[in-house]
């Protein structure tokens, strides 16, 4: 690896191991093993849309092409393939794309059968389980199986028996179901979203009633914010990134988070390099394993990845970019353990953890920062920092707790470790994140 000599000015001599040393990376693993739970190397990057719609009697408009279908997915560099049927096994296998499955049930003909496990026996929750597991067959690209959408809490003791279902016929697969959001409605349980008095007793009862293998939730207010304009609504999205990883921790669960991939709502800001990169770069920050665009097909949105006619859009080519920085560094950030999250003051909202951190005692930046600390499983310790204004570039720099500590920066690029100036510091584009390592 070459280093400019302008990198090395003001840079003490400890940080020439790191330009002689790769960066430490988990075990070499397929791309698909990225959606295997039962793995350290899961980090799925996943498009929340069913590949054939929600229901098999339901027609395709237009017909998948492979610049539309699931080829356009891995070179778009999702590791997942969404939500597909066994027809569609042998292609994701093909191309190392993780599955999670859809139903083969003649019954199943719209999103309404995938709400209805509460009408159901214990006999039958069990046998649609095992009919949807058999109908898959063994595939190693099977991942998981698609439980539910947004569960109110009287919906908790039928997922339960779902998810011990999924767990006793297909071992070291996870049954996937996404939570709600915590601007849900609250109240009780057959006049509100989420059937509880607080979101924090939803989610407690999620983990403890159903037993999930992990947390997923979507949350899109980014774009409802007015790219961040509306403090008030930009709070929710940082209230929840970190209450959802709150939760998780305590329970020791792997968590997952939903942002918008299109224009949400006919007049909120549509996908841009910014508040793409924004939205996963947070996600990564504060510890999320991967992470899933609602939606990658267009389905009644307005600047999806894919449109109406089955082309690709701009924000396909914006999301491929994004996707390929997660995928880059998902071999080093699957290792990682977060141990905290901090803003730089004030914070972008009010409300938040500020600095100083456990790693790092401040930093100096003309715009808001966001920063994620992390312990690999070799025992280096990391950073994660994120420029959290969706207009501007800013330089920062950092300073740390223990001022012996050398900085290696991780590339977005293809994971490999290169110097960091840390009397110059380093420009950082709107929503824009890079990954540090610490060392001595």
């Amino acid at each position: 690896m070459r280093l400019r000599w302008s990198h090395l000015f003001g840079i003490t001599g400890c940080l020439i191991a790191f330009v002689l040393m790769p960066v430490a990376k988990g075990e070499s693993a397929s791309k698909v093993e990225y959606g295997n739970i039962t793995k350290p190397d899961f980090f799925p990057i996943l498009p929340w849309d069913p590949y054939h719609g929600w229901g098999r009697s339901l027609t395709e408009n237009p017909p998948k092409t492979p610049t539309s279908g699931l080829e356009s997915m891995a070179e778009c560099h999702f590791n997942m393939a969404g939500f597909v049927l066994p027809k569609d096994l042998k292609l994701c296998q093909k191309l190392g794309l993780g599955a999670i499955m859809l139903p083969s049930d003649t019954a199943f003909t719209n999103f309404q059968y995938l709400c209805d496990w509460k009408k159901l026996s214990d006999q039958e929750i069990e046998r649609r389980v095992k009919h949807m597991i058999d109908a898959s067959g063994s595939s190693r690209a099977v991942m998981g199986y698609f439980i539910m959408d947004e569960p109110g809490a009287m919906d908790f003791p039928a997922l339960a028996k779902a998810v011990a279902a999924v767990k006793k016929y297909a071992p070291g697969k996870f049954a996937y179901i996404n939570l709600f959001p915590d601007y849900a409605t609250l109240g009780a349980t057959d006049t509100s979203q989420l059937g509880t008095a607080s979101y924090h007793e939803y989610l407690e009862r999620f983990v403890k009633e159903v037993k999930p293998q992990m947390i997923s939730y979507d949350n899109y207010m980014v774009q409802d914010s007015n790219d961040l304009e509306n403090r008030g609504l930009a709070a929710s999205y940082y209230r929840n990134l970190l209450e959802i990883r709150r939760v998780a921790q305590e329970h020791q669960l792997p968590y997952l988070n939903i942002v918008s991939g299109n224009q949400i709502r006919p007049q909120t800001p549509i996908p841009s390099p910014a508040n793409l990169s924004f939205q996963a770069y947070t996600t990564l920050a504060a510890g999320y394993r991967g992470v899933t665009w609602y939606t990658y097909y267009s389905r009644g949105y307005h600047y999806a990845p894919i449109d109406d006619a089955g082309k690709k859009t701009l924000t396909w080519a914006y999301l491929q970019e994004v996707n390929r920085q997660v995928a880059a560094l998902a071999p080093v950030m699957s290792r990682l353990n977060s141990t905290g999250v901090f803003f730089s003051p004030p914070g972008p909202v009010d409300g938040l953890p500020l600095l100083p951190g456990g790693l790092v005692e401040s930093a100096n930046c003309a715009t808001p920062l966001m920063i994620g600390e992390f312990q690999h499983q070799d025992g280096q310790h990391y950073i994660m920092v994120v420029n959290l204004n969706l207009k501007a570039s800013a330089k920062f720099t950092l300073k740390l707790k223990h001022a012996e500590d050398c900085i290696g920066m991780v590339s977005s690029m293809d994971g490999s470790l290169a110097a960091f100036d840390q009397q110059n510091g380093l420009w950082l584009t709107a929503g824009q994140g890079v990954l540090l390592k610490l060392g001595k």
